[in-house]
């Protein structure tokens, strides 16, 4: 392959480089293992001390009350509250060393091949320096080797269970997009359409409000569309969906003569494709949960995150490439896994328990249907939580947090990486979101300096800084 030296880059940690760059930006490298990808997004930043990096031998102020447990992996020790967990860890990888230099939430690092962290980019719904989110780049590439997937099929880059942060007070977190690559490739967003069964009082931010949260816990008859009315309502008969279009039809003329500008245009494309898919067979069974037996259901845990990441595995089965599942906030800021607030009861109540069913429920069900080995699973977040106790809670912490991978020509039972006494810093094999993105692309097949065209036509790579995390391999 013929490299070009590209100009001076500048790393996260202020020492400057010459990247390279390499023509021929669609080649694949070998070794490919997956073929699609679950993405589990903890938003937040779960408490590396709380999960997985327990430190039974560290002062109460730092290890907490809770304990740790066991897990099929000989020496590995994770959270009580883990335990099914505990059981699926022989068939994962876990990551102990990741570190960054930010403690606020960075889900466009995390996800994406941007170098570095700002507020700005981060706490802004869509930004001109912002990156392509790895689902949009998959997709994207994919697009370019083989064309356009015939019409009716189950897209390639979906998110769920809604649009991040639009359930929550405050303006919402920078959204995952394509960015420079195009507004096709963004992905299409899901919607949730139930009932929660449970309620909460929160006072994470301002005065105490009761929500009745689906996190806790959802009613069988709910379920995912996809945006914009992606999905029949019951009784939609395709006379009643003509009239609809027409009536939209209507709208969008309407828009578009007063407001011929891209944004309005691009929304006029986003029903057209909101259309589509609800015209399809192939997505409407996709997307039917009831489906599932009672039993799986319940294994997968009867809340948001555990149907949503039944809802992904449906989805993979039926063709989809890449789909996204976000444990995110609701009602109110400082929800989500920003445990500053109520940290242990909503830790042993809400966020353990439910990713405990919803995790090793997936890999469970993707050993037992023949998909672990071509399905990668990646269960991301942004940072950790600080070492020391504030109150009942942890305020953020990026210099030491966990990932885990499982599937796809990942490792089984492996740990990489060790931080010290206090889950404060890596001591052992530091490692950076970056190198994450690149073990994932490297396994889907897809060299991550491969290069792409940003919006002044200039050739960049898909990971300006970034390496395989060999040790992840099969």
């Amino acid at each position: 392959m013929l490299r070009i030296l590209g100009g001076p880059k500048r790393a996260c940690d202020g020492v400057t480089r010459r990247t390279l760059l390499r023509a021929g930006s669609l080649a694949a490298v070998p070794g490919k293992k997956a073929k699609n990808v679950i993405l589990l997004y903890l938003f937040g930043g779960p408490s590396q001390l709380d999960t997985f990096d327990p430190k039974p031998d560290a002062p109460a102020e730092v290890r907490g009350e809770m304990r740790a447990v066991r897990t099929s992996v000989p020496g590995l020790d994770i959270n009580e509250h883990l335990p099914n967990v505990a059981r699926v860890m022989d068939r994962v990888t876990l990551i102990r060393s990741l570190n960054h230099p930010w403690n606020f939430h960075g889900m466009q690092y995390a996800t994406t091949g941007l170098p570095q962290g700002t507020i700005p980019i981060e706490e802004t719904q869509q930004h001109p320096e912002q990156w392509p989110f790895i689902g949009s780049v998959v997709g994207y590439l994919d697009h370019k080797r083989h064309g356009p997937k015939p019409k009716g099929s189950v897209p390639d880059n979906v998110v769920l269970p809604w649009l991040l942060s639009s359930k929550r007070t405050m303006p919402p977190y920078a959204r995952l997009h394509a960015a420079y690559l195009g507004g096709e490739f963004d992905p299409i967003w899901g919607e949730f359409r139930g009932s929660a069964t449970r309620a909460v009082t929160r006072n994470a931010w301002g005065p105490a409000e009761e929500f009745r949260d689906p996190h806790l816990g959802v009613t069988p008859d709910s379920r995912f569309e996809f945006a914009a009315g992606t999905a029949l309502e019951d009784g939609m008969t395709l006379d009643r969906l003509n009239n609809r279009r027409s009536l939209l039809d209507q709208f969008d003329a309407a828009r578009r003569n007063a407001d011929p500008s891209r944004t309005a245009r691009r929304l006029g494309e986003n029903r057209a494709l909101a259309f589509s898919l609800m015209d399809s067979p192939k997505i409407r069974t996709a997307l039917d949960l009831g489906r599932e037996p009672e039993k799986l259901r319940s294994r997968y845990g009867l809340t948001l995150f555990g149907q949503g990441t039944l809802q992904a595995r449906r989805l993979v089965e039926a063709g989809c490439k890449f789909v996204t599942v976000i444990w995110d906030e609701f009602g109110q800021l400082n929800t989500g896994w920003d445990t500053h607030e109520d940290q242990r009861n909503r830790l042993t109540r809400e966020l353990l328990p439910g990713f405990d069913l919803a995790f090793s429920a997936l890999i469970d069900d993707l050993t037992q249907r023949g998909l672990l080995d071509e399905t990668l699973v990646l269960v991301l977040n942004e940072m950790g939580r600080t070492p020391k106790l504030q109150g009942d809670g942890r305020g953020h912490w990026g210099r030491a947090y966990c990932n885990l991978m499982a599937g796809g020509g990942v490792a089984r039972g492996r740990v990489i990486g060790k931080t010290d006494k206090i889950a404060s810093t890596p001591i052992d094999r530091p490692l950076r979101a970056k190198d994450v993105l690149a073990t994932a692309y490297h396994l889907l097949g897809i060299d991550h300096e491969t290069t792409v065209t940003d919006r002044q036509d200039r050739p960049v790579p898909l990971l300006p800084y970034g390496e395989v995390i060999r040790e992840a391999l099969a």
